[in-house]
């Protein structure tokens, strides 16, 4: 069993003094740390427990200068080890660190009350019971030990305490897809670069391929080697301190993620739900950020800059309100995302803490007056999946995935498409009342070709218009239309209008003589052209052979009935002597039945019927 714990608490409370007891090493790297006995950066170390579980601390900055640092470590982390001096108490850097723990949703740690050698008895207890009713007041569940670890008092208990926290802490998911943000980032002479971090899920091995995500830059990355604490490695697993030598790869931010390739949504775009903590406020209060003044109609509001702050990177994003607990945050470099990710939001100026908590990635645009209200009415559902396919009318089925969601309700599968089943019928209805119209327009129409009928449909911009064309097929059939010969029509609104008189004699003249064709000057005095010929054809009043050539639908198979009763096999010239026609026809109308399959060439004069 590993784990990775944070330590949290005001500076001087004895944060690194404690880690160093418990693990023999010295987590402030720094000669400037130890020289001035404070934590700047942050420090890692690791011991194994008497139960013989693994337990790797992040030991965070105190000092209210390096909060953002103190964030970056915190944020990983499954559970904290809070810490309070005994001769100190409760002081306000306490107070912040308290915030950001309840921010990111951590409910689960200790409450270490430090330097008692310092305190006497009464004094530990109004620190023990102060200390306690402030995490409880926050939901966050940690037994209570006290400590010097000058004098080694209460570190027996200490050990025992946080074996029983590693136990109670949930197990990672080792087949989870991997996300580490990256804490530290150097380069090894004649090895490469590597890359820090706290692995909370996943499993990461020597020779996978990652996806790097540096300052927005996106790289395919592979694992050269790996290390944790101290030890090369072939894997390593949840939830592990690891650093991965990259292959032929330099200049790496110290906030860069590895992520499993395709696992994650990449946006600079997030809508997510705000909840003020410690000392927070509303998103309106006149004492945090203030909106700016209203700009033109279709223009995005923003307000003030404040700081993000999620694993271990750091960055200013714009804030739009949604309503009184939604938001939009809105930055310049696009990070891996999925919805229910915790982060925070920092006002740098009056040091307020908002729970970031994601609930939409890479959102579409507000463009419309009252769009930002009605947005954050309809993220307040609890079915979030359903809530993004319904802004988007359709989303590919690999993004839910990608954002940790299920199947959405009201959805309807189309390949590799979710389609929200409401814009279905809206889509539907739009086509047939566009079918219906062409038809009123041109009777004889063969239809509305599909890239047209696609455009009718008026599919939000965001969506290809190869999908439109996808779904005219499925809408048609739904509306009870056709789809042939790449356009849609309408039985039901099949007709010939004037044509149907020329078409009836026509009829006429070849139920008599199956096989004379009219000639082009009778069919034109019919009032018979091409556009007429082809609604017939369509219609299945006549057959429509080349060099317009036209008989009744049944005169193939009255020819078959003729030529099978000849001499196998026959010419041309007895075929048409037989059909009582002339070449015009005969020829088009056994290549029809060669076509069909039921009548061969034997050479180049003669034929047989296919028995």
């Amino acid at each position: 069993m590993r784990r990775v714990l944070a330590t949290a608490g005001h500076v001087d409370h004895g944060k690194s003094t404690l880690v160093r007891a418990l693990t023999g090493r010295d987590p402030d790297r720094l000669r400037e740390e130890r020289e001035r006995g404070l934590t700047i950066q942050l420090g890692y170390a690791w011991t194994t427990l008497p139960s013989g579980a693994e337990v790797a601390f992040v030991d965070v900055p105190g000092h209210q200068r390096f909060v953002g640092t103190m964030l970056s470590g915190l944020g990983p982390a499954p559970a904290v080890v809070f810490v309070v001096a005994g001769d100190q108490g409760w002081q306000a850097q306490s107070s912040e660190h308290l915030a950001a723990v309840q921010a990111l949703g951590i409910t689960d740690g200790l409450l270490v009350i430090t330097r008692c050698d310092l305190a006497d008895d009464g004094a530990r207890t109004r620190v023990r019971d102060e200390a306690t009713r402030r995490l409880g007041d926050v939901g966050l569940a940690a037994p209570v030990v006290e400590v010097s670890a000058v004098t080694g008092q209460g570190m027996d208990e200490l050990r025992t305490a946080l074996d029983d926290l590693s136990a109670r802490l949930p197990e990672p998911d080792p087949v989870a897809p991997v996300r580490l943000w990256g804490d530290r980032a150097f380069s090894v002479s004649g090895a490469g670069t590597v890359v820090t971090g706290t692995l909370g899920t996943g499993t990461i091995r020597t020779g996978d391929h990652l996806t790097l995500l540096d300052q927005g830059a996106v790289r395919e990355v592979t694992v050269r080697g790996l290390h944790s604490q101290d030890t090369a490695r072939d894997d390593v697993g949840p939830v592990s301190r690891v650093a991965v030598n990259l292959r032929r790869v330099e200049d790496v931010g110290r906030s860069a993620v590895l992520l499993t390739p395709g696992a994650f949504e990449l946006a600079a775009t997030i809508d997510v739900a705000l909840m003020p903590v410690g000392d927070g406020g509303s998103l309106h209060s006149p004492t945090a950020m203030q909106t700016q003044p209203a700009q033109a109609p279709g223009e995005m509001r923003v307000v003030e800059r404040a700081t993000l702050h999620v694993g271990s990177t750091d960055l200013e994003v714009h804030v739009r309100p949604l309503g009184a607990e939604a938001a939009r945050l809105i930055s310049d470099t696009r990070l891996p995302w999925r919805v229910g990710d915790r982060a925070i939001l920092r006002d740098p100026g009056s040091r307020r803490l908002w729970s970031v908590r994601v609930l939409d990635v890479d959102p579409l645009p507000l463009t419309r007056r009252g769009a930002a209200g009605r947005r954050g009415q309809a993220l307040a559902s609890d079915d979030l999946a359903t809530t993004r396919l319904r802004s988007r009318a359709a989303d590919r089925v690999e993004v839910f995935a990608r954002l940790g969601l299920g199947a959405p309700g009201g959805a309807v599968r189309h390949g590799d498409w979710y389609v929200d089943a409401d814009t279905m019928e809206v889509w539907r209805t739009r086509l047939t009342e566009a079918v219906r119209a062409h038809h009123a327009q041109d009777i004889l129409s063969a239809g509305v070709p599909l890239a047209e009928a696609a455009r009718a449909l008026g599919l939000p911009d965001h969506l290809p218009a190869a999908l439109g064309q996808e779904l005219v097929p499925v809408l048609a059939e739904q509306a009870r239309l056709a789809v042939t010969d790449g356009r849609v029509h309408d039985p039901a609104s099949a007709g010939l209008g004037p044509a149907e008189a020329g078409v009836a004699a026509v009829e006429d003249k070849l139920r008599v003589s199956p096989f004379v064709a009219p000639e082009s000057r009778e069919l034109d005095a019919l009032g018979l052209g091409s556009t007429e010929l082809a609604a017939a054809a369509r219609l299945g009043r006549l057959l429509r052979l080349p060099d317009e050539v036209v008989l009744l639908p049944d005169a193939p198979a009255r020819a078959m009935r003729v030529l099978a009763a000849l001499e196998q096999p026959f010419t041309l010239s007895q075929a048409r002597q037989a059909l009582g026609t002339t070449r015009r026809v005969a020829v088009p109308l056994l290549e029809h039945l060669d076509a069909r399959g039921w009548t061969r060439r034997v050479d180049g004069s003669l034929r047989h019927v296919v028995r």
